[in-house]
């Protein structure tokens, strides 16, 4: 998979690329990410890609031609199957979302920031805006990151144990069920028995149990939306 990332900040991406299993997932060559400054598409001799909301208002505005032509020169190297554009307006981005967009092969996210970016970005180039939650950020460059680990962790071979991410929260629609290591008692706070018995049969029914318990009283919304 390929993810080209559009922003005015590429520096912010440096860390987690270079971190943990995206690091992985890039060096084993089970993800491609490359992230692109807007800056270098602007015609203007001092980097500017935003200015003044016609009609006034509080704020800036992204400016549509160096996002045009950075998008039209990726679109000239290859073909995409969906260009998102990261920004509170969107579509809530959850699990089922992230194992849709891991079937694709080349996918663009762009990063909003300021107030926002020129309508006609949307109007002419996106295919879907994406959001990660009810609140705002002071740019799209931390929901892309959030978006790109998701998908990354789910992109068969990049998880040494196939089976951990598909026993995530929210892939069955429920909550994870508590976790347990080493020691099994811990200043008298014990590992709970079942987890001991080694009865596989046993195990799987207390982890259901607790997956929907757990989900009735923190996430009760996921159980109606099974219904």
């Amino acid at each position: 998979m390929r993810i080209d990332i559009l922003t005015l900040f590429p520096e912010m991406f440096d860390g987690v690329l270079g971190s943990s299993i995206l690091k992985r997932a890039i060096n084993k060559q089970f993800l491609e990410v490359h992230t692109h400054d807007i800056r270098d598409y602007t015609t203007d001799k001092h980097r500017k890609a935003d200015d003044y909301p016609f009609g006034g208002g509080a704020g800036m505005v992204m400016m549509i031609e160096p996002i045009s032509r950075l998008i039209e020169k990726l679109k000239s190297e290859r073909e995409y199957d969906a260009i998102y554009l990261m920004a509170p307006d969107g579509q809530q981005f959850n699990q089922q979302k992230a194992n849709a967009m891991s079937m694709l092969n080349n996918i663009m996210i762009l990063c909003g920031h300021y107030k926002g970016v020129d309508e006609r970005v949307r109007d002419l180039y996106i295919t879907e805006d994406l959001s990660i939650g009810d609140y705002v950020l002071s740019g799209g460059e931390l929901a892309a990151m959030v978006i790109t680990d998701a998908l990354a962790r789910i992109i068969p071979g990049v998880i040494g144990d196939s089976t951990s991410a598909l026993s995530d929260s929210f892939q069955d629609g429920l909550l994870s069920a508590p976790v347990y290591t080493r020691p099994a008692d811990f200043r008298g706070h014990r590992v709970p028995d079942v987890l001991l018995s080694g009865n596989d049969k046993l195990i799987a029914e207390w982890t259901l149990n607790q997956q929907l318990e757990r989900t009735k009283a923190r996430r009760p919304d996921l159980l109606g939306s099974q219904e």
